[in-house]
């Protein structure tokens, strides 16, 4: 389990946000306006039993949950003053208060992908979300670099070194690694191969973007946001810069926490 504290503080004017996602949890704690915790713990087969163990010695007024979790987290801390809200406006939420200007917002998850069109004020305009398959995901990609037997926290700094690019048909799991597989047998190499299925993800995130409508600034949250080629071939696709977060994985966590902030949020960097 990550933990980083960032202050000593005391509980009477504190939030707490947690966002139960598909591989990993994340949790902030705001005392007034100010990050005082972050921590993060993989979500495993028992979510349940990892969000105990972020929880212990984290004490709250409030304490607001979101992501594919949060109704589990909410009827199993019936104890304390839990209440829900959805990924789409948590990341609204936590993208505005980090960046103002924030027009678009792009979270690439484990296991789903969210487009989130912002008005200047902040509220959600238009969103779409792809839950209902891997293609396109955290999830896609971890498969991926287990197939070419790269870590996944080095898969995008693999791909950037690839040569030339080659543009990998399917984005169903499955047919992927065939394909892949295939390419690899023909000797083509692993890193150009990974560039491939890098392209694939970012076509298919920037259609979806196209569909809501992007306007800058776009931020990107998520996972995903720590891969470089990804954050690369998005900026190419796109013509302009992405903004990403400096723990672009907390900004959901952040958004729930601001959830139970009853006042106007001043700028804040996680």
């Amino acid at each position: 389990m990550e933990d980083e504290s960032m202050n000593s503080f005391a509980y009477g004017d504190t939030r707490i946000g947690i966002d139960i996602g598909s591989r990993s949890i994340e949790l902030v704690v705001l005392h007034k306006d100010t990050p005082a915790r972050r921590l993060k713990a993989p979500t495993t087969f028992d979510p349940l039993g990892q969000c105990e163990k972020l929880m212990e010695g984290v004490n709250g007024s409030s304490i607001i949950a979101t992501g594919y979790g949060r109704k589990l987290f909410s009827e199993s801390f019936r104890r304390m003053n839990v209440s829900t809200i959805t990924e789409i406006q948590a990341y609204a939420l936590g993208a505005k208060f980090l960046y103002p200007d924030a027009g678009t917002v792009l979270d690439i998850g484990g296991q789903d992908t969210k487009v989130i069109s912002l008005s200047q004020a902040g509220k959600v305009v238009k969103f779409e979300m792809n839950d209902r398959c891997a293609a396109g995901t955290g999830k896609f990609l971890e498969f991926m670099a287990t197939a070419l037997q790269v870590p996944l926290e080095s898969f995008g700094a693999f791909a950037l070194q690839s040569d030339r690019r080659i543009q990998i048909s399917s984005m169903c799991t499955v047919f992927a690694e065939s394909e892949a597989t295939s390419l690899m047998a023909r000797g083509e190499r692993a890193q150009n191969i990974a560039m491939g299925l890098h392209m694939a993800i970012v076509q298919r995130t920037v259609a979806m973007l196209r569909r809501v409508g992007v306007t800058p600034p776009l931020v990107f949250a998520g996972g995903v946001a720590h891969n470089p080629c990804v954050v690369r071939l998005l900026e190419e696709e796109l013509g302009h810069h992405v903004i990403v977060p400096e723990n672009p994985d907390m900004v959901g966590a952040l958004g729930a926490a601001l959830h139970g902030v009853n006042r106007p949020a001043s700028m804040l960097r996680l």
